[in-house]
C-alpha cells in the first residue's frame, strides 16, 4: 500500500495567506481624496481595530502608520489631513486625504485586525495625485463650432 502515500501527501489548503485586494485612486492636487476600505460588521462584536499606513501591507500592523482606530474611534492620527469620515461602527474605514499633495501619491495599506491567526483583512491602495492640467483651449471655440 506504499503507493498511496504520494496522493495523500498533497495538501491543497496551503494557500499563501489571505488574498490582498488592490485599488487605484486618482485625484488632483488640492482635492479631498477618499481611499475606500470596508469590512463586514454584523454586530458590535465584529467591530475591531484597524490601521492605515504608507506602503504595501506588511505581515502585521502597518508601516509608517498614519491612522489607528480601536474600532470605535480614531486613537492615533499622524496628521490632521488624514481623517476617517465614514461610520466606523458600520465597518466604513475609508481614508480621506484633505487637500491632497503630489507627495501623497504612492501605496497605502488598510489593515483590519480580525482575531485569529492570519485573519487580518488587508488591502493595498495606490493613490495617484496629479497637478490639475490647465486647459489652453478657450471654451468659445467649442460654442462657435456648434452654432456654425
Amino acid at each position: 500500500h506504499l503507493h498511496t502515500l504520494g496522493s495523500t501527501a498533497t495538501f491543497v489548503f496551503l494557500s499563501p495567506g489571505p488574498t490582498v485586494s488592490r485599488s487605484i485612486v486618482k485625484g488632483n492636487v488640492g482635492q479631498n481624496i477618499t481611499v475606500p476600505c470596508f469590512y463586514q460588521v454584523k454586530g458590535p462584536g465584529d467591530i475591531t481595530s484597524m490601521c492605515w499606513g504608507r506602503g504595501s501591507c506588511p505581515t502585521s500592523k502597518c508601516y509608517r502608520t498614519i491612522i489607528w482606530t480601536d474600532g470605535w474611534r480614531v486613537t492615533e492620527q499622524y496628521s490632521s489631513r488624514y481623517t476617517l469620515k465614514g461610520n466606523l461602527l458600520k465597518g466604513d474605514v475609508s481614508l480621506t486625504i484633505t487637500n491632497a499633495k503630489e507627495a501623497d501619491s504612492g501605496m497605502y495599506c488598510c489593515r483590519v485586525e480580525i482575531s485569529g491567526w492570519f485573519n487580518d483583512q488587508t488591502s493595498n491602495h495606490e493613490v495617484v495625485i496629479e497637478k490639475a492640467r490647465i486647459s489652453t483651449a478657450s471654451p468659445h471655440t467649442y460654442t462657435s463650432e456648434q452654432t456654425s
